[in-house]
């Protein structure tokens, strides 16, 4: 067996010195920043009065809150509570559909590949941006000074919440697709319509019913979160009996929520995998 060669440290750091002779800032720079991170990070918990000793005093509250709510019990209000969680659903889905059928179309006008003109895809592109930037719960809130309180509130709340984050979702499948369906179909004589119908929509629909059924999902729980605030729906109820202390019934309520989260989990990966599976062999 031959001996290895030995290495010529010398002739490697010469040839390579951006790797064994760094500059100082690049040295100091994962230091210096790990360093603001830890002083942001105690800032924070001193600003915002973090104290062990209440979070550990605390723990004995929430165990007696836990123990409080054993074992869930509805009481005589389980036809109501049924009510409120079908409440709570219609508001995740038909918000959430609102949301899809109104985004499609701006979408269009938000994708490079559709509209070249940054000018025109510009403005549009800002407005998804500013509706997304404000959280579900400031729309509620908005639309319940507007239309009052109830479910559609909560169903307007979602739909132009889920509005702008379906636009910006949407217009990056489209950008996404590939163009040689929409070279075939110019080439052939079709016109723009036709190369978005025949040519984009057909690729990026499968993602797009992919994208609506997890935010079906999703909203199950902020529609949850918005009824608190007076938009209906189940997660008034759980307002009301956290108000005056029935944990059991909070207990049930809770359950119940979990339950309709994992059920539309379960039947929405079904319905994904169905869809992925139907493109592909496509």
């Amino acid at each position: 067996m031959t001996r290895p060669q030995e290495v010529d440290t010398a002739q490697i750091r010469a040839r390579y010195p951006d790797v064994f002779d760094r500059p100082a800032s690049a040295r100091l720079a994962t230091p210096l920043m790990l360093g603001a991170a830890l002083a942001i990070f105690v800032f924070g918990l001193v600003n915002l009065d973090f104290s062990p000793q209440r979070f550990f005093a605390g723990l004995s509250q929430l165990g007696w809150i836990s123990l409080m709510m054993i074992p869930p019990d509805p009481g005589s209000s389980l036809p109501v509570y049924l009510k409120a969680l079908g409440e709570t659903l219609s508001i995740a889905l038909l918000g959430t559909t609102l949301a899809a059928v109104f985004a499609l179309p701006v979408s269009l006008l938000a994708a490079r590949n559709v509209v070249p003109s940054k000018i025109l895809r510009f403005p549009v592109r800002r407005l998804l941006d500013s509706i997304r930037g404000i959280d579900t719960l400031i729309w509620a809130l908005v639309w319940i000074n507007v239309v009052g309180l109830g479910p559609f509130a909560g169903v307007l709340a979602i739909a132009v919440s889920d509005f702008g984050a379906f636009g910006k979702l949407f217009s990056e499948a489209i950008e996404g697709a590939d163009q040689k369906q929409v070279e075939g179909i110019r080439a052939s004589g079709g016109s723009a319509l036709h190369e978005i119908r025949f040519g984009l929509l057909p690729q990026v629909l499968p993602v797009i019913a992919g994208q609506v059924l997890y935010f079906i999902e999703s909203n199950t729980r902020s529609a949850t979160i918005i009824g608190i605030v007076g938009a209906g729906g189940i997660g008034l109820q759980l307002a009301e009996q956290i108000r005056v202390l029935e944990w059991q019934k909070v207990s049930f309520l809770i359950l119940m929520i979990l339950v309709a989260v994992a059920a539309i989990d379960f039947v929405s990966g079904k319905l994904r995998f169905a869809i992925i599976g139907r493109r592909a062999v496509a």
